[in-house]
């Protein structure tokens, strides 16, 4: 059914799904009468989103055949086709009546529902041939209260970190994203000389190494963390996390201009849109809003006087062209952030003195002190689970500064 109405949608430019069920139903239900009727309406649904995303490829130059090809089917189920029996049994309607189906959930389940969050209406279903058994993909829904912000936390996220303004103190968590990538490369590189070099390209044992490889899980591991953090200073202090609003494909447009193959694969594999979807994500589980600001010369412009900050090469301290301010690059982007998150909302930005606790001279951001952030080592953050418990560790490393 997908199948024949993705293929439909696409020829005949129809992306709306109420104007391709009301062209289809009717065909649908004389086709396959056995079914339940809402399981036309779930695949109108499914067919206009493949179709719509499909005909943005193409507008685009980015599809690669005439016609979209699916390849895998997710069963979209809606309230009718789906009941909860309990919290370890769902029951599915099919052409032979409801089946009750067995449910082992995952330990995330549970954390949703002793939480107090419920089960929304839809859910989808995906037939594991492989494993003979069903995957439900469910949905969560939960109340929240309004949540009345007092204050702006940015986010800055860098290749090998990611900036945090919480209380005037910029608190750097170092990621080595570059190393990880870079090790995994060479990596992946050595396995495919020896391996087809003895077993060929499609070698079955050479898939079986490759898969055992865990960058993508480390680096997940370390943007859920980091989002974790985040989230929750911003949840305890009653903030808004600000984040750079970037675009969909945001490597894309930083590798435009640069020629050096391995520091363009190390741009992709960066991830800067992964670790802000990660924050989205633990944003809404704790009914945090997001807020999003323009990126511009925001590590380029002098917070104080607004003029261009001077960076010799490979370092990230800059001087101001004109107070003469030196400013830490992650530094003056997190606070660049939070001014214009200030500004955004119609309030005037406060002064930017409450914003530097290392300023040695009597004139506010005077230039007797680099405005560098409190490093913490990959060592130490991965292993804390609130940016109080941080604060608190970092106490004595702030007094011997």
């Amino acid at each position: 059914m997908v199948e024949q109405l993705a293929l439909y949608a696409v020829r005949s430019n129809t992306t709306s799904f109420t104007r391709l069920k009301a062209l289809k139903y009717r065909e649908l239900r004389k086709l396959y009468p056995r079914l339940p009727s809402h399981y036309a309406y779930t695949a109108c649904q499914d067919a206009s989103t493949r179709a719509k995303s499909f005909t943005k490829l193409k507008r685009l130059g980015l599809a690669e055949k005439e016609y979209p090809e699916v390849r895998s089917v997710t069963v979209w189920l809606d309230d009718h086709l789906w009941k909860l029996g309990g919290l370890t049994t769902i029951e599915v309607a099919t052409h032979k009546g409801w089946l009750r189906v067995a449910l082992e959930p995952h330990k995330q389940y549970w954390k949703y529902i002793n939480r107090g969050w419920r089960l929304a209406s839809e859910a989808r279903i995906k037939l594991d041939k492989r494993g003979r058994q069903l995957i439900i993909f469910l949905t969560f829904t939960k109340d929240v209260e309004e949540y009345k912000p007092r204050g702006y936390l940015p986010v800055d996220v860098n290749e090998n970190n990611a900036t945090i303004l919480v209380d005037g103190v910029a608190l750097l968590f170092e990621t080595s994203v570059e190393k990880l990538v870079l090790g995994y490369y060479y990596r992946r590189r050595r396995v495919q000389e020896k391996y087809d070099k003895l077993y060929g390209m499609e070698s079955r044992i050479r898939r079986r190494v490759l898969r055992k490889l865990k960058e993508r899980k480390r680096k997940s591991d370390l943007r859920w963390k980091l989002a974790n953090i985040a989230v929750r200073a911003a949840k305890e202090k009653q903030f808004v996390v600000v984040l750079e609003r970037l675009g969909k494909n945001p490597a894309r447009e930083m590798i435009n201009h640069v020629r050096d193959d391995q520091l363009r694969h190390r741009i992709c594999q960066a991830s800067f849109r992964g670790v802000q979807r990660a924050i989205e994500e633990k944003a809404r589980e704790h009914g945090v809003p997001v807020a999003y600001v323009n990126p511009r010369n925001t590590s380029k412009l002098c917070p104080v006087h607004g003029t261009l900050i001077v960076y010799s090469n490979g370092c990230r301290v800059g001087k101001c062209i004109v107070g003469g301010e030196l400013w830490h690059r992650d530094v003056v982007a997190c606070i660049n952030l939070l001014f214009k998150a200030l500004r955004g909302d119609g309030s005037p930005a406060p002064s930017p003195a409450r914003y530097n606790p290392l300023d040695g001279s009597p004139v506010p951001l005077g230039s007797t002190a680099i405005h560098d952030p409190t490093g913490i080592p990959k060592s130490l953050w991965t292993r804390w689970k609130s940016l109080e418990g941080e604060l608190t560790h970092l106490k004595p490393l702030q007094n011997t500064l």
